[in-house]
């Protein structure tokens, strides 16, 4: 099932509430680069594809701004290494 996933650009970040549980994926942009620090999905939540659903909508937003991506959170690494159309957003 797809969760809605808002960008909060105050705060720097992809979120979905999902169960009342807040997820999270948060970046912090440095000049043209979305620097992704951190994702996180409460544990009971875990499984769901819920990450990668957050992660997704960095990388359209990234291509929609020509951005480049740091993945500096291990799990947004693994994404993108799983998923080759991300790799022209590579830094």
């Amino acid at each position: 099932m797809a969760h809605i996933i808002k960008h909060d650009t105050e705060r720097s970040r992809f979120e979905t509430t999902v169960d009342g549980q807040l997820c999270v994926a948060d970046y912090r942009l440095v000049d043209k680069v979305m620097v992704m620090t951190h994702t996180f999905v409460p544990p009971p939540l875990e499984g769901r594809g819920i990450a990668a659903e957050m992660v997704e909508a960095a990388m359209d937003y990234a291509r929609k701004n020509d951005l480049k991506v740091d993945p500096r959170c291990s799990y947004v690494a693994v994404y993108m290494r799983r998923h080759p159309e991300t790799k022209a957003l590579h830094v």
